[in-house]
Protein backbone atom coordinates (compact mmCIF):
# COMPACT_ATOMS: atom_id res chain seq x y z
CA UNK A 1 0.00 0.00 0.00
CA UNK A 2 1.52 3.43 -0.71
CA UNK A 3 1.22 5.01 2.41
CA UNK A 4 3.19 8.47 2.16
CA UNK A 5 3.39 11.44 -0.89
CA UNK A 6 7.15 10.07 -1.33
CA UNK A 7 5.73 6.70 -2.08
CA UNK A 8 3.96 7.97 -4.26
CA UNK A 9 6.56 10.21 -6.11
CA UNK A 10 8.56 7.40 -6.82
CA UNK A 11 5.97 5.54 -8.14
CA UNK A 12 5.90 8.42 -10.61
CA UNK A 13 9.00 8.65 -11.32
CA UNK A 14 9.24 4.55 -11.95
CA UNK A 15 6.38 5.06 -14.30
CA UNK A 16 7.68 7.32 -16.02
CA UNK A 17 10.86 5.84 -16.29
CA UNK A 18 8.87 2.64 -17.78
CA UNK A 19 7.42 4.86 -20.69
CA UNK A 20 4.25 5.54 -19.42
CA UNK A 21 3.06 8.86 -19.85
CA UNK A 22 2.04 10.58 -15.82
CA UNK A 23 0.32 13.70 -14.44
CA UNK A 24 0.91 14.22 -10.33
CA UNK A 25 -1.70 16.29 -8.46
CA UNK A 26 -1.66 17.98 -6.01
CA UNK A 27 -3.49 19.42 -2.78
CA UNK A 28 -2.44 23.36 -2.68
CA UNK A 29 -5.27 24.23 -0.51
CA UNK A 30 -8.40 23.39 1.91
CA UNK A 31 -10.89 25.57 3.57
CA UNK A 32 -13.56 23.97 5.62
CA UNK A 33 -13.57 20.78 6.11
CA UNK A 34 -11.27 18.50 3.78
CA UNK A 35 -10.72 15.01 4.03
CA UNK A 36 -6.96 14.98 2.74
CA UNK A 37 -4.61 18.26 3.32
CA UNK A 38 -2.30 20.52 1.63
CA UNK A 39 0.49 18.71 -0.05
CA UNK A 40 -1.80 15.32 -0.16
CA UNK A 41 -1.08 14.17 -4.26
CA UNK A 42 -2.36 11.49 -6.41
CA UNK A 43 -0.66 10.48 -9.52
CA UNK A 44 -2.51 9.04 -12.57
CA UNK A 45 -1.01 7.70 -15.98
CA UNK A 46 -2.45 7.57 -19.15
CA UNK A 47 -4.69 4.87 -18.32
CA UNK A 48 -6.25 5.98 -15.71
CA UNK A 49 -4.25 4.23 -12.88
CA UNK A 50 -3.62 6.15 -9.89
CA UNK A 51 -2.07 6.06 -6.83
CA UNK A 52 -2.51 8.15 -4.07
CA UNK A 53 -5.41 10.65 -2.55
CA UNK A 54 -6.46 14.31 -2.68
CA UNK A 55 -10.17 14.19 -1.53
CA UNK A 56 -12.32 10.89 -2.36
CA UNK A 57 -15.54 10.12 -3.81
CA UNK A 58 -16.67 12.21 -6.76
CA UNK A 59 -13.65 15.05 -6.28
CA UNK A 60 -11.04 12.22 -7.07
CA UNK A 61 -12.15 10.74 -9.99
CA UNK A 62 -12.91 14.68 -11.50
CA UNK A 63 -9.32 14.61 -10.98
CA UNK A 64 -8.24 11.74 -12.83
CA UNK A 65 -10.41 12.95 -15.50
CA UNK A 66 -8.88 16.08 -15.68
CA UNK A 67 -5.63 15.03 -15.28
CA UNK A 68 -5.65 12.62 -17.89
CA UNK A 69 -6.59 15.60 -20.14
CA UNK A 70 -3.39 17.10 -18.81
CA UNK A 71 -1.47 14.22 -19.78
CA UNK A 72 -2.62 15.08 -23.48
CA UNK A 73 -2.39 18.21 -23.84
CA UNK A 74 0.40 19.21 -21.75
CA UNK A 75 -0.73 22.26 -19.99
CA UNK A 76 -1.43 22.57 -16.04
CA UNK A 77 -4.37 23.33 -14.41
CA UNK A 78 -5.58 24.44 -11.12
CA UNK A 79 -9.18 22.86 -10.46
CA UNK A 80 -11.27 24.04 -7.37
CA UNK A 81 -14.32 21.93 -5.71
CA UNK A 82 -16.18 23.03 -2.84
CA UNK A 83 -19.52 22.60 -1.47
CA UNK A 84 -21.37 24.64 1.34
CA UNK A 85 -22.49 22.83 4.74
CA UNK A 86 -26.31 23.49 3.60
CA UNK A 87 -26.12 21.04 0.38
CA UNK A 88 -23.22 19.04 1.28
CA UNK A 89 -25.49 15.72 2.58
CA UNK A 90 -27.35 15.72 -0.73
CA UNK A 91 -24.17 15.15 -2.26
CA UNK A 92 -22.98 12.56 -0.04
CA UNK A 93 -21.05 14.47 2.04
CA UNK A 94 -20.58 14.78 6.04
CA UNK A 95 -20.21 18.63 5.64
CA UNK A 96 -19.25 21.44 3.32
CA UNK A 97 -15.55 22.84 2.74
CA UNK A 98 -13.02 23.58 -0.33
CA UNK A 99 -10.11 22.32 -2.10
CA UNK A 100 -8.07 23.88 -4.92
CA UNK A 101 -5.70 21.00 -6.18
CA UNK A 102 -3.03 21.74 -8.83
CA UNK A 103 -2.31 19.03 -11.83
CA UNK A 104 0.83 18.93 -13.80
CA UNK A 105 2.03 16.38 -16.40
CA UNK A 106 5.33 15.15 -15.51
CA UNK A 107 7.86 15.62 -17.79
CA UNK A 108 11.91 14.17 -18.91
Amino acid sequence: MITTDQDILASAEAWKRAGRKVAVATVVETWGSAPRPVGSRLVVDEEGNFLGSVSGGCVEGAVVTEALDVIEGGAPKLLSFGVADETAWRVGLSCGGRISVFVERVEG
